[in-house]
């Protein structure tokens, strides 16, 4: 029997996991105010957040030892992604990590002392979600004065000499156009370059889906908790069946987004060639449970849930947002259905020889 098939179909926490989900909540809890979020919307980032959560480690924890890091995996990544969801922090934390993990896993020494600056959170580096064969929207550009990506042929780095000007976009993030053609590149020599992207691609996808469920439990925390203090005809509104039932089936996806994520996350962490479409399905589903769960906390607070000044107005703007950051959506749904399809060839392939040692 396969040592992880328990595993494989248990994605619960085990210690080490709940005090790492524990300490992040912990963490951004106390220090991320929605005042502290809509304050960055300016800039797309919190400088001084970004600071503390490089303190607390975001930016080492998983790399390679030997590279000053904690060797953890995308699972505890994931973890921290669904924290920082949870309250919108507005730090770079995805992108900065996958990209990292990126340089990481090329091998080419000319990438360590990129390396080494990420690590450190000295560096802000973005990651180019679709590929920088063209000039690209990225999603942290704006503060960061790398971006890594693939070309088509080879990881690359594309190095801007002045800061980029900033794209506003409903999400708040610090989006900016990147034009390989005209910025400075540094090639990177991988063994394969296009197996590294598509597995960095796939980290991104977690660890947004991640975020994502995170913040639809954060926008359902906020209608939940108006609806417990609002009352219609002497009672409260939680108590209406038109608005419990909505809220707990947004739930219900929320903690099945949660659940997705981590799946995902797991199996890259331990069996990267095994359902590879778990990372696509994840960030779809994610990204449709969190459309659908702030629409439903903003709705069961009336007009105000749906004023510029609700604190569940950030929320909804993002949720949208995140994950378009990695382009058209219909690309991971296309990947989906392909690898459904490889599989069930595969297994189709394999029928006449089981039937052969059947007998």
């Amino acid at each position: 029997m396969n040592p992880y098939e328990h595993r494989r179909r248990n994605v619960s926490l085990d210690e080490d996991d709940q005090r790492i989900a524990e300490a992040f909540a912990d963490f951004f809890g106390s220090v991320v105010s929605p005042d502290s979020v809509r304050q960055a919307e300016a800039e797309g980032i919190d400088r001084e957040l970004w600071q503390r959560a490089v303190e607390m480690g975001v930016t080492s924890m998983a790399l390679p030892e030997d590279l000053g890091g904690d060797d953890a995996g995308v699972f505890a990544l994931a973890l921290v992604a669904g924290e920082a969801g949870r309250v919108l922090a507005p730090i770079p934390f995805i992108d900065h990590v996958v990209a990292t993990r990126l340089l990481v896993a090329t091998g080419d020494p000319a990438a360590v002392p990129l390396i080494a600056a990420a690590a450190t959170g000295e560096t802000i580096l973005a990651f180019a979600a679709q590929p920088l064969d063209a000039r690209r929207l990225v999603s942290s550009a704006a503060i960061a004065t790398h971006t890594v990506g693939f070309d088509g042929a080879d990881i690359v780095v594309v190095s801007a000499d002045e800061p980029r000007a900033r794209v506003r976009n409903r999400a708040h993030l610090p989006s900016a156009w990147v034009d390989p053609a005209a910025e400075r590149n540094l090639r990177l020599a991988s063994p394969d370059a296009p197996t590294a992207y598509r597995r960095a691609r796939d980290e991104w996808n977690v660890l947004t889906a991640a975020a994502l469920a995170g913040l639809t439990a954060g926008s359902l925390a906020l209608g939940a908790e108006s609806t417990k203090t609002r009352e219609t005809m002497g009672v409260p509104l939680g108590m209406l069946q038109g608005v419990a039932f909505p809220l707990v089936d947004a739930h219900i996806g929320a903690v099945s987004a949660r659940s997705l994520a981590l799946r995902a996350a797991w199996f890259l962490d331990h069996e990267p060639d095994a359902e590879s479409h778990l990372p696509a399905a994840a960030v779809v589903y994610a990204h449709d449970v969190a459309v659908r769960g702030t629409n439903v906390s903003a709705h069961v607070q009336g007009g105000l849930g749906f004023t510029n000044e609700a604190p569940t107005t950030p929320y909804f703007l993002r949720a949208h947002g995140w994950a378009l950051a990695g382009g058209d959506l219909r690309a991971e749904r296309r990947h989906i259905v392909e690898s459904e399809l490889a599989a069930r060839r595969a297994a189709r392939a394999l029928e006449p020889h089981s039937a052969v040692l059947a007998h």
